[in-house]
This record gives C-alpha cells, sequence and structure tokens, in this order.
C-alpha cells in the first residue's frame, strides 16, 4: 500500500504515532534521548579532564604564534581594512565558485541564463570598483 510506504520512509515518530502514542510519548523519546547526548558529551569531557596532564606552570601560558617572544601588545586590535580584504577576496572567491557550475552547463542556459550572469557579474564589478574608489585594495 502506498501509506504504508510513506509511513516506512517518515521513520520512527509516525510509526509511534500510528501505534496509538500520544504526542507527549514523542516528547518524552526525544528528551530522553537528549539527555542521552547531554550525558555522553558531559562524560567525555570530565574524561578529558581526568585523563589529561595538569602541569601548569608560566611557559605553558604565555601566548604561543610563532616560537618568537612577543614584542607588542598580543591584544592590540587589528586595523579593519584587513578585515575589509578578507571579505572583498571571500565575495570574488564565492563568485568563482558560481561562476564554474554555470560555465560547465552554459549550453543548455540559453540566453537567459547568459543574462543572468552578466548582471550578477556587473553587480560585483561595482563592488569592486566602489572598493577600489573607497581605497579598500590597498595593503599599506
Amino acid at each position: 500500500m502506498r501509506l504504508d510506504y510513506r509511513v516506512e520512509r517518515l521513520g520512527l515518530a509516525l510509526g509511534i504515532l500510528q501505534q496509538g502514542a500520544s504526542y507527549g510519548m514523542v516528547y518524552l523519546y526525544v528528551g530522553i534521548f537528549m539527555l542521552l547526548v547531554t550525558g555522553f558529551i558531559a562524560t567525555t569531557l570530565v574524561l578529558a579532564r581526568l585523563i589529561s596532564p595538569g602541569r601548569r606552570s608560566n611557559t605553558k601560558a604565555q601566548n604561543y604564534e610563532t616560537g618568537e617572544t612577543t614584542v607588542t601588545d598580543p591584544w592590540r586590535p587589528f586595523p579593519v581594512r584587513y578585515y575589509v580584504f578578507a571579505l572583498l577576496f571571500l565575495i570574488f572567491d564565492v563568485e568563482a565558485a558560481f561562476l564554474y557550475p554555470w560555465a560547465v552547463i552554459y549550453d543548455s542556459l540559453g540566453v537567459y541564463g547568459f543574462v543572468e550572469m552578466v548582471i550578477f557579474v556587473l553587480i560585483l564589478a561595482v563592488g569592486l570598483v566602489y572598493a577600489w574608489k573607497k581605497g579598500a585594495l590597498k595593503w599599506v
């Protein structure tokens, strides 16, 4: 039967409901599962804490970056232009990720797909020109 096939596909919750269990029983199963997951995570963290070596020292408490001693304050904020540069890189990297599948199925898209991609690239080009005019691409 078609109905039995759907119930089988939808999984355990619908099967339990069809057997006459209430929604409260389903929530009980979900709650027990969440408690088991929470217990597993807590047990894992406690065991890791108990097994790990706990010798503390000043050397271990220092910030480690390149093995060199720190010259300036490590909590000094970075200039915003580095983040803007990274976001611009991310935007154009995602553009490349969109262009590749489009190029693979270009023949089946027709003129409509070409126009959509031209609009997409033009929007990104306008953003690039704007960033260039604002000086966001200067590294210094």
